[in-house]
């Protein structure tokens, strides 16, 4: 039918085919959802993407050939690519931090209910990230700012403008496009352009890598 959206096309890679299996039951079907592939381990990713041509990633992170981590940056680095989603079983894995700086749009629980997680890929899909407050602050908050991650972060932030600023400490507090809008006085479409063009100006493929860049500088 004219004007329908097509549904999210979604990749599920994990090396335990239970949770494959699983996830394709629970998610293929799902408002606004279609399963298009599986994939068994990190290595598996590229021919899987170029085959399935999937919009969300729902990726794992520990595996035995190629980890998550290392799939998501590869998969990121490429033209056009798709929104990842890390699953992990252990929400104190510092492994998850490295995997949004790797370019992954957030995070889930592999026990996180399906209707959650069913949002979350609509979410993702459609340019919000997921960062759940209280999981994202206990990772930042646990992982050691290195030498001079401060200072840098400051010094790339200073390029920004003053609007743009703004726009940057209210995405490190986990505000949405909508609540930016209104607690800035824009209009939405001026946020979105604002964060397009901040990603764009620090070279920062997603909001999560730029809250993680706004955390370092102590901005949130």
């Amino acid at each position: 039918m004219a004007g329908m959206i097509p549904p999210v096309r979604v990749l599920v890679v994990d090396d335990d085919a239970l949770v494959r299996a699983g996830l394709t039951m629970m998610l293929d079907g799902a408002e606004g959802i279609t399963i298009v592939g599986e994939a068994a381990d990190g290595d598996e990713v590229p021919a899987a993407a170029d085959a399935h041509a999937p919009d969300v990633v729902l990726m794992d992170l520990r595996m035995p050939r190629v980890d998550g981590i290392t799939a998501t940056r590869r998969l990121r680095a490429r033209p056009r690519p798709p929104e990842i989603i890390v699953l992990t079983t252990f929400d104190t894995d510092e492994n998850i931090l490295h995997a949004l700086r790797a370019g992954a749009s957030g995070f889930l629980l592999k026990d996180t209910p399906p209707a959650r997680i069913a949002e979350a890929v609509r979410q993702v899909a459609a340019g919000e990230p997921i960062l759940s407050p209280q999981i994202t602050r206990r990772l930042m908050d646990r992982v050691a700012v290195q030498a001079g991650a401060f200072a840098r972060a400051k010094t790339t932030l200073a390029a920004l403008s003053p609007r743009e600023h703004d726009v940057v400490v209210a995405i490190a507090q986990g505000h949405n496009n909508t609540e930016i809008a209104k607690t800035l006085n824009m209009t939405l479409a001026t946020v979105k352009t604002h964060v397009s063009h901040i990603l764009t100006k620090l070279d920062l493929d997603n909001r999560t890598q730029l809250a993680l860049l706004a955390h370092d500088a102590g901005l949130a």
